[in-house]
């Protein structure tokens, strides 16, 4: 079976990098919460990777919460991955501090090298948002959400400013293809991404003008990655390769390695979710307390439905997460 496994993997990664060559890059802005959990940490580095393979152009690493570091922690891995000149921002207004636990944080901004000092170094998300869609061409921006709904929901409520005459709802319906969210718990429950600002999610999920593409808790939980990073020891000095070190032994959970929740919709955003997916297309329903259900009506939601094994998902992201810069 598990020979099956490999098989299945290696067959499936080599399809997906021959279609990939004839695919433009996809354009990314990608919206973080940075901890306090660290499959953000294999988020941005599958972002990274495909976009070192040509399969994505990063516009921008945002930050959902707005701890101390926060930015820091997005400069340390973009100019790890050779990309220092990546515009960041972090929530000015009210926002979350919600940070990491196991202080990886600390550890990564004292061991790496990056080029923001502080969170008064970069601009408030939203401002970022209108000036990076509004030099983009029409209905061309992908947005990948792996944390809080804050920023997208102030977009929406932004105004005509220096960077467009749009209003933020109309640049979004301008310039966005669509929205990829880790989110949710299907068909209905109460998941951490979405009840950690319920009000924002409302407002999101309610009047986001594109298509919005949902993967779920179900389908991270059953993806396990990060021990082949950690215990591969051609990996030197990669700030990756310590925050798996660091957390992984610090909870019985991840002994088998940590749920992928992020890394899933970084990897639908940039690939689609053919093969990995099955889509269900209805609209998702947030309450007052963030929890959510699922109606069947509409075409304007999907969310994610398993249609390969975890386990060939889960072989795909640990080789990403495992990607190592590219010399210049």
């Amino acid at each position: 079976m598990f020979q099956k496994i490999i098989l299945c993997c290696s067959l499936l990664i080599c399809c997906l990098s021959q279609a990939q060559k004839t695919l433009k890059p996809v354009p990314i802005i990608f919206d973080s919460d940075m901890g306090p959990d660290y499959d953000d940490v294999g988020a941005i580095t599958l972002l990274h990777a495909l976009a070192d393979s040509g399969q994505a152009k990063i516009l921008a690493t945002i930050a959902s919460t707005k701890y101390d570091g926060v930015a820091c922690v997005m400069s340390v891995f973009n100019t790890y991955f050779n990309r220092p000149g990546i515009p960041i921002a972090v929530p000015k207004g009210k926002a979350s501090t919600l940070r990491d636990g196991q202080h990886w944080t600390d550890t990564l901004i004292s061991k790496y090298p990056h080029r923001i000092i502080s969170n008064n170094d970069v601009p408030d998300a939203p401002e970022l948002y209108r000036k990076i869609l509004s030099k983009q061409p029409d209905h061309s921006v992908t947005i990948v959400t792996v944390g809080f709904l804050t920023n997208l929901s102030n977009l929406l409520l932004s105004k005509a400013d220096k960077y467009s005459s749009l209003d933020g709802k109309e640049l979004v319906k301008q310039k966005v293809k669509h929205l990829v969210c880790m989110a949710g718990r299907f068909p209905s429950g109460s998941e951490f991404n979405v009840n950690q600002d319920a009000a924002a999610s409302q407002n999101v999920f309610t009047n986001w003008p594109t298509n919005i593409l949902f993967s779920g808790f179900e389908i991270g939980w059953r993806i396990r990655v990060g021990l082949p990073l950690i215990h591969n020891n051609a990996i030197h000095n990669s700030p990756v390769k310590d925050v798996f070190s660091i957390c992984i032994p610090m909870a019985a959970e991840d002994s088998v390695g940590r749920m992928s929740w992020d890394e899933t919709a970084v990897l639908v955003a940039v690939k689609g979710s053919q093969p990995f997916y099955l889509l269900e297309y209805g609209q998702m329903q947030v309450a007052g307390d963030g929890s959510n259900t699922w109606s069947n009506e509409g075409k304007l939601h999907a969310h994610l439905v398993e249609e390969v094994s975890p386990e060939v998902v889960r072989a795909y992201i640990n080789k990403l997460i495992m990607h190592q810069p590219v010399k210049k």
